[in-house]
């Protein structure tokens, strides 16, 4: 879906350029002028970090694609505790119940982790774009379909797992959807309170896995920075 011509020969506008370069799965399989219209319906909006974009149990009146910066879900329970859900980058979507027929409240909150930007689309204009381009629903459902993988794989972990592979298979899920590859090993950008939270374990035990690891070589620890050295080593037991 990459229209590198189009996108040298500056045929296409810039938000459309932004979105192929990206191939985000809302627009899978459309030709340049659909994508074209898809993205003039839409507004440009610039997101800070720490901003929330969308909150829980607000009725869903948008919908986003990101185009730049990482943002991540999270829920507030009845106890006022934040839980810290999925994240997510550039080329992806959030706001997903407002393509859905009836009005309906977003489920969770967004949240933005890094200085970022979106395309947005009120709820009129993205339900007007599909009833003509129906492929923007059958798109959307792969990615609902994950979204339901990750909450399966979430409760058999809080079920049926330690600590200690609950951290693990955290780590190993950002660094492959958030991590930045660096010479020695894959970088994230996140601090223990966060791990501790996606992982449902007490800051304390957070801290004490990460310190085991760093001594093992597995991993390296610097301020907001973690470095995965050794993936295979976070899931070894400590008498190993």
């Amino acid at each position: 879906m990459l229209y590198a011509q189009e996108i040298a020969a500056g045929t296409c506008s810039a938000a459309a350029a932004d979105c192929m370069r990206l191939k985000p799965r809302l627009l899978e399989g459309f030709a340049l002028p659909a994508i074209e219209e898809i993205v003039a319906a839409a507004t440009s909006r610039s997101l800070p970090a720490q901003s929330v974009v969308t909150n829980q149990a607000e009725l869903a009146g948008h919908l986003f694609l990101i185009i730049k910066g990482r943002a991540r879900y999270f829920y507030i329970a009845e106890n006022g505790h934040k839980l810290l859900l999925h994240w997510l980058v550039p080329g992806e979507i959030f706001g997903g119940a407002a393509l859905l027929p009836k009005p309906a409240p977003y489920i969770v909150g967004t949240e933005m982790v890094q200085d970022g930007a979106a395309l947005v689309w009120a709820r009129r204009s993205i339900r007007l774009l599909t009833a003509k381009y129906p492929r923007l629903l059958d798109n959307t459902l792969p990615i609902f379909g994950d979204y339901l993988a990750i909450y399966v794989a979430a409760h058999v972990a809080l079920t049926c797992r330690d600590a200690r592979r609950r951290m693990a298979e955290v780590l190993i899920t950002l660094a492959r959807t958030i991590g930045h590859a660096k010479k020695d090993g894959i970088e994230l950008d996140v601090t223990n309170e966060e791990l501790a939270n996606a992982s449902n374990v007490t800051i304390f035990t957070a801290s004490r896995l990460i310190n085991e690891w760093q001594r093992r070589g597995a991993v390296a620890k610097s301020r907001r920075k973690l470095l995965i050295r050794s993936p295979e080593r976070l899931f070894r037991s400590k008498t190993r």
